[in-house]
């Protein structure tokens, strides 16, 4: 523990260890939503499917400083909408790490969506016809077909999403700003390392932990992927 204590300072601990949090929340509150999402993009026809797409995908391309103002506007305490869930349930996003997973949810939101629908689109369409048959309703096959043959996919989304979640940096610095213990991630203690007279070491650091965090999660994800299909035969 002291040799661990002697890589990073305490408050890059605390960092390290708000990131993991928020990421984790993010990618776990957004995998029902984006199963659903990918489950109809890839399976169904309607009007305006081209558009709900690129809705899903927006953020993709979106300036996360964008999505961070919209967030701001929308939540803060003396908006309508944040005012109301505040006074009524006790809920605050602004100026909260709830506020971060939310935002880094809504920017990595994609990653989850594309993954699991490449393994939806991937699976063969008479497997789904042929239960149909058998007497299975859209339930059944949605549990005992659908889910099992995307499960790769859904892995490989959780881990890609919870690397990009590791990294957000516009959308939480502009929506719930940089508060030590609160809502300072990795990227946010670099960036005050950087503005911090002799602060380049601790830079460095948190620098380098970004890096291989990223890169395992990017490992990982493929390997788990890879893995995953094996097991179920695609």
């Amino acid at each position: 523990m002291i040799a661990m204590e002697g890589v990073l300072t305490a408050a890059e601990w605390e960092a390290l260890g708000l990131s993991l949090r928020i990421a984790l929340v993010a990618v776990l509150v957004d995998l029902p939503f984006a199963f659903l999402a990918a489950l109809v993009l890839a399976r169904c026809r309607f009007p305006g499917k081209a558009f709900v797409d690129g809705l899903v995908h927006l953020p993709l391309v979106l300036p996360p400083v964008a999505l961070g103002y919209v967030l701001l506007v929308s939540f803060g305490t003396r908006a309508p909408l944040g005012a109301f869930l505040l006074n009524q349930f006790g809920i605050r996003f602004v100026f909260s790490w709830t506020g971060a997973a939310l935002a880094s949810a809504i920017l990595t939101f994609p990653f989850q969506v594309r993954s699991i629908r490449l393994s939806l689109e991937a699976q063969t369409p008479g497997l789904s016809e042929a239960a149909e048959s058998l007497g299975a309703g859209p339930f059944d096959r949605l549990v005992s077909l659908h889910l099992p043959l995307a499960t790769p996919g859904i892995f490989a989304g959780l881990i890609t999403a919870f690397a990009a979640c590791l990294g957000e940096f516009g959308a939480i610095i502009t929506f719930v700003s940089n508060i030590p213990g609160e809502t300072r991630t990795i990227p946010l203690a670099i960036y005050t390392a950087i503005q911090t007279p002799g602060g380049e070491r601790a830079a460095a650091r948190l620098a380098a932990l970004s890096i291989a965090l990223a890169l395992i999660g990017l490992v990982l994800a493929d390997w788990i992927s890879r893995r995953m299909r094996t097991l179920v035969g695609q």
